[in-house]
């Protein structure tokens, strides 16, 4: 049966092979146009906006003499800036378990996703296709009787591809990736975030730990003095008053106790969250040793900042992204060439169809001007625009936190370790004090009551200390949070991109057309 759609003499055809060869030189010419028209960026020119804070930190906040250096400090790995092992070992369990930095990983995962869909718009897709079909054609539309027949196809056919002579499909991508690197340095946010809050809750343990030793053994000391009074009072050489005060003491006492004890409790259990499994911490059994703990940092300069925050970084990336789409955005008002082709063969009968004569071929450009869109083009580069000034302003926001955390956590590191000498001096004080008060009290020169408030304000300047120690251990973990302290938790092989993205992000600012 002849084929109802051949209206052309079949040997006057030329040669599938010739047909294959002229169809692929087609598509290697249009991928050439694409290849330069590529080239054009309609994006405005990417310019870091100016740091909207000052050169330099407060005088307050103890920083004066470091801050100024001409060589920037390098934060060290939290491997290297935490030493003690417990901690290190948390941080380490915390990275694997931890479910928000799961969720940051998988945001990178997908992000990366839509950066490879974006990157595939670039290239022509391919399908095989194969069909079979049975028709019938009515009387007169190409013979006198109706034609029923058979007509099979395979080939291949090339999607609607779109020569980007505008630059939108490459800027579409360039912000796809460059989202995908903010997304990046969110997750490092998020693992920085996350050191900080377990270093921050094992210190809290470690200071209720050491508050709970001189509690319990403050209680112990006021069971052996009650214990006293009470053979004083059985043998009438002291007062009922005096033995109900040494009660209250070893109350008092018993009270802080309890109260330390479930505090702890909360603490241990926030650490069970953080690090996403139970962390079966015991009671330290000696106070930790602050000089050890972690080194004394450097601030540097606060344009330091911008390469060594994550959440800058971030935020810098998503302004470029918001650039970038402005480009998409001016490309919708310029002319778009789609290209449509297919290559194969077509016959009536199955076993003709791979036959030297069934070649059939396809070559369709489309060319779209956009003409009356009732502003859908225009809103949509306003929408734009907005964007970006919106990433713009929490760019700027970003980089002002940054320098409050940085100089809040100078001043706390100043000003607490002043504290934490006056603590000292304090406790030492009212040792004395109450040492003094117990032989006047032996001697009978004053009466308990006063024995009472100097062992009352003794123990509370125990606590006080610990307390200032702890903070003082937590200013510095601020402080290395805030400087961007480094982290070994990057995701694999981001930073190697195989495809080579992230030289298209760098170069393609090259040819950008300024607003």
């Amino acid at each position: 049966m002849s084929h109802p759609a051949s209206i052309e003499n079949e040997h006057a055809q030329p040669s599938a092979h010739r047909i294959g060869r002229s169809c692929v030189r087609r598509l290697l010419a249009a991928a050439s146009i694409a290849t330069l028209a590529g080239c054009i960026s309609l994006a405005p020119g990417y310019t870091r906006p100016a740091l909207p804070v000052p050169t330099s930190y407060p005088a307050d906040t103890g920083s004066a003499d470091t801050r100024n250096d001409a060589a920037e400090p390098v934060l060290p790995d939290w491997h290297d800036y935490f030493r003690d092992p417990r901690l290190r070992a948390l941080i380490d369990e915390a990275m694997t378990n931890n479910r928000d930095l799961r969720v940051a990983s998988a945001r990178i995962e997908q992000a990366r996703a839509v950066v490879g869909i974006r990157r595939s718009a670039q290239f022509p897709g391919i399908d095989a296709t194969a069909t079979a079909a049975r028709f019938r054609l009515p009387a007169g539309l190409l013979s006198p009787r109706p034609v029923v027949g058979d007509l099979y196809d395979a080939g291949l056919l090339e999607s609607s591809w779109e020569i980007d002579l505008w630059g939108r499909v490459r800027e579409a991508k360039a912000a796809a990736l460059d989202t995908l690197f903010a997304v990046e340095s969110t997750r490092k946010a998020v693992a920085l975030s996350l050191i900080a809050r377990v270093a921050d809750t094992y210190f809290g343990i470690c200071e209720l730990d050491e508050r709970l030793a001189f509690t319990r053994e403050t209680i112990a000391s006021r069971e052996r003095s009650r214990h006293i009074f009470a053979r004083r009072y059985e043998v009438g050489a002291t007062s009922k008053l005096d033995l109900e005060q040494s009660e209250i003491l070893l109350e008092q006492a018993r009270t802080l106790e309890a109260q330390l004890a479930q505090a702890r409790a909360g603490e241990a259990h926030a650490l069970d969250v953080l690090i996403g499994a139970p962390a079966h911490l015991e009671m330290r059994d000696r106070p930790l040793d602050d000089a050890a703990v972690m080194p004394s940092l450097v601030a540097g300069l606060p344009s330091s900042l911008l390469e060594a925050r994550p959440d800058i970084v971030a935020a810098e990336q998503r302004l470029r992204a918001a650039n970038a789409n402005i480009g998409v955005a001016r490309a919708a008002f310029f002319p778009r060439i789609a290209l449509t082709s297919s290559f194969g063969s077509s016959s009536t009968e199955l076993s003709n169809l791979f036959s030297t004569s069934a070649g059939a071929w396809a070559f369709i450009p489309n060319l779209t001007l956009p003409i009356f869109d009732a502003g859908r083009n225009r809103s949509n580069l306003q929408l734009a625009k907005a964007q970006r000034d919106e990433a713009t302003a929490q760019y700027e926001q970003a980089i002002q936190n940054a320098f409050r955390d940085v100089a809040d956590a100078l001043s706390a590191t100043t000003w607490l370790g002043a504290q934490v000498e006056t603590a000292r001096a304090t406790l030492d004080a009212q040792t004395e004090r109450a040492r003094l008060a117990r032989l006047r009290y032996d001697d009978g020169v004053t009466p308990f009551l006063e024995v009472l408030d100097a062992q009352r304000d003794s123990l509370s300047a125990e606590q006080q200390l610990v307390q200032t120690r702890r903070a003082l251990l937590s200013s510095r973990v601020a402080l290395y949070t805030a400087l961007g302290g480094a982290t070994a938790a990057s995701s694999a092989g981001l930073a190697n991109d195989s495809d080579g993205l992230a030289a298209v992000r760098n170069s393609r600012t090259d040819h950008e057309t300024h607003e």
